[in-house]
């Protein structure tokens, strides 16, 4: 991997996502060399890709280098590669651009969509975990208006313009808003001839309520927004099965469509090698303790998503969001300087800042730990929040903009088929 040798202890991090970055700039200047390693070479704020699947934002406002992120730290080394396996007994990883040892090894892999064993699913629904997979929901969507515009089936039309979203968490609550704007403001507008009323989206949560990891508050007003929005909201509803051109659920009701976006859950993307009494079976999680080492490993530690940290108040541990792992990023460097310098590590304690969603134009809910409300403010404190959360002063530029722009117009500028998708 042309990494030099260092007299200092190296640090090998896999990922480059909340928890990996935050590691590296916490471990920044230190006496120690970093290696981080990820598929991409770019740090992806994943609250938002669901902006760019709905024509909101260019993919390059919500990525950054992470060689741009590391470029003042002269011992911190970026290589783009695949990391295939660990060889604990010897402290080393094995990837696709070959092997490196490590001192202190750092799993930050964070999740990957899960199908729950449905091949068919897989094959034919439209997963959104990453900028290549928003681009391709982007490309399906106005590739499927521009079809609709053309046939002269009526129920052909119907179903390039009837959009399914399975999944009521965060994820499939924003995404259904955001499309119903296309449908409310941009549809009518682009696509003239075409009766925009045709266009449905519905939402499928397999749970009694939407947001089912919020509070009762925060569901109820969600719902509220979505149906004014057009939405069809459907709970107690799991899909079975779908071929490409029909959703089979558990209930009576099927659906027509050509597009299905699988929002409906994730599974860790662990890495292969460690022992299996390490892991979390059935989520595909590492068993970390307190100090986010993994059970039965001294010097690997697992952070964010793909780390299951069991205490009192998370007995099935934090939840898969953006602050845990950013939390644990940021001690976890701390505490490798600890154990460096023969001192005793600080155990994690979670800082539950409170969570939310945006359900669209002046439209969002919030929970804090004393108050729950909605509405435009939530919505304004969703937007301040994410502003600021991302990585470059650049891409908060280029976001307010595209924010500022798309408020006042009723406007999303980014509705470009540039990379045509092919089921």
């Amino acid at each position: 991997m042309n990494i030099p040798e260092s007299k200092f202890p190296r640090i090998v991090i896999i990922g480059g996502g909340f928890a990996g970055v935050n590691l590296v700039k916490s471990l920044a200047k230190k006496e120690v060399q970093v290696v981080l390693l990820d598929k991409h070479n770019y740090h992806t704020f994943q609250p938002l890709l669901y902006q760019v699947s709905s024509s909101g934002l260019e993919p390059d406002s919500i990525a950054y280098p992470l060689r741009k992120i590391i470029k003042k730290n002269s011992n911190t080394f970026f290589r783009l590669a695949e990391v295939d396996n660990v060889n604990a007994k010897i402290n080393e990883i094995n990837t696709s651009i070959g092997t490196l040892s490590y001192d202190f090894l750092v799993i930050a892999t964070g999740t990957k969509t899960n199908y729950f064993g449905s091949k068919t699913i897989e094959a034919n629904s439209m997963p959104m975990k990453s900028i290549p997979q928003a681009l391709n929901i982007r490309s399906l969507i106005l590739q499927n208006f521009e079809k609709a515009a053309v046939t002269s089936s009526i129920k052909d039309r119907q179903a390039y313009l009837n959009f399914v979203i399975v999944g009521g968490g965060p994820t499939g609550v924003e995404l259904a808003g955001a499309i119903a704007e296309l449908k409310n403001h941009i549809l009518p507008r682009d696509y003239r001839d075409l009766d925009s009323s045709i266009m449905q989206i519905h939402l499928l949560e397999g749970t009694e309520r939407v947001l089912p990891s919020m509070s009762m508050t925060a569901s109820k007003k969600s719902e509220g927004f979505l149906k004014r929005l057009g939405v069809r909201v459907h709970t107690n509803v799991f899909v079975k099965d779908y071929d490409g051109k029909q959703v089979t659920t558990n209930s009576d009701l099927k659906l027509q469509t050509e597009t299905l976006i699988w929002a409906a859950g994730v599974t860790g993307s662990l890495v292969h090698g460690l022992k299996v009494e390490s892991m979390l079976e059935k989520a595909n999680r590492y068993v970390v303790n307190r100090f986010n080492q993994i059970e039965g490993y001294d010097t690997i530690f697992a952070l964010g998503d793909i780390a299951s940290m069991s205490t009192v108040d998370y007995p099935n541990g934090h939840p898969q969001v953006a602050q845990p792992a950013i939390q644990q990023g940021k001690l976890l460097g701390k505490n490798i300087m600890r154990i460096i310098n023969k001192q005793s590590p600080k155990p994690f304690v979670y800082n539950d800042k409170g969570s939310m969603a945006t359900v669209g134009r002046n439209k969002a809910v919030v929970d804090l730990k004393h108050y729950k409300f909605g509405g435009f403010f939530a919505w304004f404190i969703w937007m301040f929040i994410h502003l600021i959360s991302l990585v470059g002063f650049r891409n908060r530029v280029i976001v307010f903009f595209n924010w500022t722009y798309n408020y006042i117009n009723f406007d999303k500028a980014a509705r470009l088929i540039i990379r045509p998708y092919k089921k």
